[in-house]
């Protein structure tokens, strides 16, 4: 069995817009949230705001826990937890350099996420614009008990959503 590939991403809307990246992934460019890997001494919320400024260029506040999904990726088998948070936009910085890999930033609007649905990273991108806009949350405490995340990921994948 494949390990499972645990990342973080951020919901920043703005004015009816979701922030969107578009970065090379396994050889195709793909439109994806700001999101990655968690680093050593990080939580996943420091992970998620850190990825946000390096791959968008912006600096947000994390507000909240939108949730934990889970997807299967349908050639490989491979497991891919995601945890999204939501986040405000404090403020956005084009000069910044962006992660190698990052070809540009975009503000879209979940239409604009459907009518690109073959080019999303996974499923996992809009399902959880679809779940911000129906109001779906979860609370902040889900995660607080499962810490270190890295050596509770069969707690997490128990508490993800399937997409």
């Amino acid at each position: 069995m494949l390990p499972t590939d645990l990342t973080v991403s951020a919901v920043v809307e703005d004015d009816g817009k979701f922030l969107i990246i578009e970065e090379r992934s396994s050889g195709v460019v793909v439109v994806n949230q700001p999101g990655g890997h968690i680093e050593s001494g990080e939580n996943p919320e420091q992970a998620a705001v850190r990825e946000t400024l390096e791959e968008a260029g912006c600096e947000i506040c994390v507000t909240g826990l939108l949730g934990v999904y889970l997807w299967i990726h349908p050639q490989t088998r491979q497991n891919h937890l995601r945890i999204v948070y939501l986040a405000d936009l404090i403020a956005q910085d084009s000069k910044l350099p962006l992660d190698e890999g990052v070809y540009a930033v975009h503000w879209l609007t979940a239409s604009d996420l459907r009518r690109r649905s073959r080019d999303l990273r996974t499923p996992t991108v809009l399902r959880s614009v679809e779940d911000y806009l129906a109001g779906k949350r979860q609370p902040n405490s889900l995660l607080s008990d499962m810490m270190p995340i890295q050596q509770n990921v069969d707690r997490v994948l128990a508490n993800a959503s399937l997409v």
